[in-house]
């Protein structure tokens, strides 16, 4: 069986998305790494924490300040939020926002929310990748 990605990409990110959708992990339930996280079963470098999200450094960052913001209440995707969520949603942003202050990145930096297979998710908890310490290329991936 051949997965189609961005061309010469089947490892990485992209290879792990492509194995998280394979394996059924889009429809939730299961634990994830993140929650993991937020439990403190496995350790991670957090930044900011209060009763509604976690934020942490990625363990692979991709830009000299990258770091994740994530609801407690696991939401395996984006595309499945609804009007509910929309309070969380904006907190989310908000704490993205002042970290990002408090990380230094004045200069701007990029928010990043990938979704399913093709959005190359590899971990169905939504989060929300905030990197900056340098300028972004457009158009990106």
């Amino acid at each position: 069986r051949r997965c189609v990605s961005a061309p010469g990409r089947q490892d990485g990110e992209v290879g792990k998305a492509q194995q998280a959708a394979a394996a059924g992990e889009e429809a939730g339930g299961q634990p994830t790494i993140f929650s993991k996280i937020i439990d403190r079963t496995i350790p991670a470098t957090i930044l900011y924490e209060d009763d509604k999200c976690l934020v942490f450094r990625d363990v692979a960052p991709q830009a000299p300040v990258h770091f994740l913001v994530i609801p407690k209440r696991p939401i395996p995707r984006i595309s499945r939020v609804g009007p509910q969520d929309t309070e969380l949603l904006g907190h989310l942003m908000v704490v993205a926002a002042s970290t990002a202050q408090a990380e230094g990145l004045a200069d701007g930096y990029r928010l990043v929310i990938n979704d399913g297979k093709h959005g190359a998710q590899s971990v169905y908890h939504l989060h929300l990748h905030v990197l900056g310490g340098r300028q972004m290329g457009w158009p990106p991936g």
